[in-house]
């Protein structure tokens, strides 16, 4: 009984993973500069676990609500020695406002290891729609502020480089954390 209920669970992991697959959702690479302006594509992080948020940093409080969830998974997960490392990494969805410098004052005040990625519009656009985010701004005010409407979701990649699980605002961080182990736990290499 035991062995098939586990044959059973990794035939579905392997449906699952196809079906992501299939999706192609963040399979698409990205061209974008880190806060130190050193280029970075999403090779660069292959190998590695990786939480991914797109944002920006005039936001006035759904940002830094979900940053601070995305740094405390982080941190709860880091807690385990025996967990591979993971990645957080925040995408600017607002590149005219948020520049390098920017970037790093803001992300600052968040995880330590929190990588800040901006670029081009283009870039910036590119990297929003290979992960499928929503991303409009909003009309400008007298004094030219604007806000920037997008999708709320934080991104689990894997070290291949594929598209795990994504999360909403609904989740706390140590049911992202949970989820983020259980995705560690039950992970198995692409054959090369």
């Amino acid at each position: 009984w035991l062995y098939l209920r586990q044959q059973k669970e990794r035939q579905q992991r392997s449906r699952r993973l196809r079906d992501l697959r299939a999706l192609s959702l963040g399979q698409g690479d990205f061209q974008l500069q880190d806060t130190s302006g050193t280029p970075r594509s999403k090779a660069d992080f292959l190998g590695r676990w990786v939480l991914l948020y797109f944002g920006f940093t005039h936001c006035p409080d759904v940002c830094p609500e979900e940053l601070e969830k995305l740094s405390r998974a982080v941190e709860l997960l880091e807690r385990d020695p025996a967990l591979p490392p993971l990645q957080p990494l925040f995408v600017t969805v607002d590149p005219e406002r948020d520049d390098a410098a920017a970037l790093a004052r803001y992300l600052r005040d968040f995880h330590p290891r929190l990588v800040g990625l901006t670029g081009t519009p283009e870039q910036v656009r590119a990297a929003a729609a290979a992960f499928r985010v929503y991303v409009s701004a909003g009309p400008r005010d007298a004094d030219g502020d604007y806000v920037v409407d997008h999708s709320v979701l934080t991104f689990l990649v894997d070290p291949d480089g594929i598209f795990r699980d994504c999360y909403g605002r609904s989740r706390t961080a140590e049911e992202l954390a949970r989820s983020v182990r259980g995705h560690m736990d039950s992970y198995e290499p692409l054959p090369p």
